[in-house]
């Protein structure tokens, strides 16, 4: 190695020694990327912008890294002070390589945050639609409500749960805009997640501390679902927003068994229902318990030994079930069917065949009435005509 060479290699050696030293008694502050750092602009054009990092050196942002996804930077003059990320050390000319757009994201992620924090419930434009929910853009980030997070008014309740149908009522919100709050912010995991129940949730509990468990309501049935039906209540036509919606369990409609809510009701009926739970911005209601249980005075109508006629309302694995009366309907097991084991329920009867039973139990606490027909099938056996 010549001299020369040799000079410039303990040059550098010395240079990078008192950097180091520089470093580590702090008068040196040696950024790393994705640090973001603060200077004044020393120079604007089109494609650049060139900043003085104090105590470094200067730094460059240029192309798509001008871009600022927080709306932030715009009308910038020089000597204005910024902030910038750091993309990379030096680049080709020797200067920080920064970058407007990650700092700008930055900022995003806070606003967001902040926005959960505060509570802030703020319009949304729904952007785009999934299976999944709604997309949306809040503070120049790209958002999500859940197909759960919708208000009761716009979750789409489609008959049977069909994909394609509740994707259609979904892509109807497209360009529409909705009331939210942040409810979820995960800037690592790229999650920001928005609600309009909790919207909905808020405006409703000081119209719900008007009711208590035990109160008699007056609705329109709005919705029905395998699970039951969904009663809205309250309010007028000036004061929308007042109106309320409980759910009626399908075991809270009628003291008969029923496997569909639509069996006795339709959308649109007018309806008496009394409240029987809140939680929260919840109201759980029933129908049968403002009707007599017919069940108290079943032992008027029926006795345990006596033949009856019944209608086969339905078929499952363990019998059938049969209806007495529109109010009072009972259980034909499986072992009350025949003395012989039975493999096919269609051997013995039918859906809709209307036939003599034997009343065998009547548990009224319990709303249940057993009926056998092995045993009116053996008494014919015994007594035949003559």
């Amino acid at each position: 190695m010549n001299v020369a060479a040799k000079a410039k290699n303990i040059k550098k050696k010395e240079d990078t020694a008192f950097g180091r030293l520089l470093a580590d008694q702090g008068f040196l502050n040696i950024p790393k990327p994705g640090d973001v750092l603060h200077g004044r602009i020393l120079f604007i054009s089109k494609n650049l912008v060139r900043i003085d990092v104090p105590s470094y050196r200067t730094g460059v942002v240029r192309g798509g890294e001008l871009i600022d996804t927080s709306g932030d930077v715009r009308g910038l003059a020089i000597g204005d002070e910024v902030e910038a990320t750091v993309i990379d050390l030096e680049n080709e000319n020797g200067e920080v390589e920064l970058s407007f757009k990650y700092a700008g994201e930055r900022r995003s992620w806070e606003k967001a945050a902040e926005l959960m924090r505060q509570g802030t419930v703020m319009p949304a434009k729904i952007v785009e639609a999934n299976k999944g929910g709604l997309t949306v853009k809040i503070a120049n980030l790209v958002g999500f409500i859940p197909v759960s997070q919708l208000s009761p008014e716009n979750y789409p309740r489609v008959a049977g749960g069909d994909k394609q149908k509740i994707f259609e009522k979904l892509r109807s919100f497209v360009g529409k805009t909705l009331n939210v709050k942040v409810i979820d912010v995960n800037e690592a995991a790229q999650k920001f997640i928005v609600s309009e129940k909790a919207v909905w949730e808020d405006a409703q509990r000081s119209v719900i501390s008007n009711y208590k468990i035990g109160d008699t309501i007056e609705g329109e049935v709005t919705a029905l679902a395998d699970f039951g039906a969904f009663l809205k209540f309250g309010g007028t036509p000036e004061a929308e927003a007042s109106a309320l919606e409980g759910l009626i369990h399908i075991s809270e409609i009628a003291w008969q068994r029923i496997d569909h809510p639509k069996d006795v009701l339709k959308i649109g009926d007018k309806v008496k229902a009394q409240i029987i739970g809140l939680e929260g911005s919840k109201i759980f209601l029933s129908i049968k318990n403002l009707i007599d249980d017919p069940w108290k005075r079943v032992h008027e109508r029926y006795q345990v030994g006596s033949l009856v006629k019944g209608k086969i309302l339905k078929a499952n694995p363990f019998g059938f079930f049969v209806e007495l009366d529109p109010e009072i309907h009972g259980l034909a097991h499986i072992s009350e069917l025949s003395d012989k084991p039975v493999r096919d329920l269609d051997e013995v009867a039918k859906i809709g065949d209307t036939i003599e039973w034997r009343i065998v139990s009547i548990e009224p606490d319990h709303h249940r009435l057993g009926l056998s027909l092995k045993t009116v099938k053996e008494e014919a056996k015994e007594t035949p005509d003559t």
